[in-house]
């Protein structure tokens, strides 16, 4: 791995802690207007401060981020399918690497979708990718999609992050699931968790922690940070408990300190 490389990897998941919290905020790639992120510029602008990258695309980046933000970018660069389709796997890559270097992207992220109908073509997609971002020194974070007919138990979830490893990514995206440890043990690339849906603030913590415990290197969370009625209190939080160390009773404890002094 080269030094541009390693570079950008240090700046996503902290070569001090080897953890990392990352604030999702594509999912208007295909839901479009997303609860929260209707003005994202707004929404995020008191989060970076306690994120250490930002995943989103380069149509957000370039109309709402300052470009004095020194936060590691990692640049939605699959889709192409929406919530009005039946399947959202038919993705294609829609950025070229030419435009994320002029963006300064940290990490190329794309879905794949093992088991699906069009599991060949987001794989090789995967496959081409990673052969372009060696060629600049950009890792690449592969996300774990999962569609309606597929599960979210340890021995799928397993499957699509090895095979994901298997075709170059230097990071995986996935869900927490139940025996989760065997996951990350059959991955030889970093495991970040999916926030996924909007859930309590509590469990939402406790999902972080238990994905740390179990062997993430952290989270990738967004709408259990930008819906909450405290984004803020939450993320430094979830940062608490991946970075400092904490559990998530002490992270909760946290959260309801800071947020009750918020609302004084």
């Amino acid at each position: 791995m080269d030094w541009g490389m390693r570079n950008r990897l240090a700046g996503i998941i902290s070569p001090v802690t080897g953890r990392c919290v990352m604030l999702a905020i594509d999912h208007g790639y295909f839901q479009g207007p997303t609860t929260g992120l209707e003005r994202p510029g707004e929404t995020i602008a008191p989060l970076l401060p306690h994120a250490d990258s930002l995943m989103l695309t380069r149509g957000v980046l370039r109309s709402v981020v300052d470009a004095n933000v020194r936060v590691p970018i990692v640049l939605r660069v699959s889709g192409g399918t929406s919530i009005l389709k039946e399947d959202l796997s038919d993705e294609a890559l829609t950025v070229s690497i030419e435009d994320a270097i002029r963006l300064n992207a940290s990490c190329l992220a794309i879905s794949i979708f093992v088991g699906s109908d069009h599991e060949r073509r987001t794989l090789t997609n995967l496959a081409k990718l990673c052969d372009e971002g060696q060629k600049y020194g950009i890792p690449v974070l592969a996300v774990t999609a999962v569609g309606k007919q597929m599960s979210r138990d340890a021995r799928y979830l397993g499957l699509a992050c090895r095979i994901a490893a298997e075709l170059g990514a230097q990071i995986v995206k996935t869900y927490y699931c139940e025996g989760f440890a065997k996951v990350v043990e059959g991955c030889p690339a970093p495991v970040v968790i999916a926030g996924g849906k909007k859930i309590d603030e509590r469990e939402a913590l406790t999902l972080a922690y238990n994905a740390v415990r179990d062997g993430a290197v952290g989270v990738d969370m967004g709408r259990n940070i930008f819906q909450s009625q405290w984004p803020v209190q939450m993320i430094r939080a979830v940062r608490s408990i991946v970075q400092d160390g904490t559990t998530d009773v002490q992270a909760w404890d946290r959260f309801q300190s800071e947020k009750d002094k918020g609302n004084k």
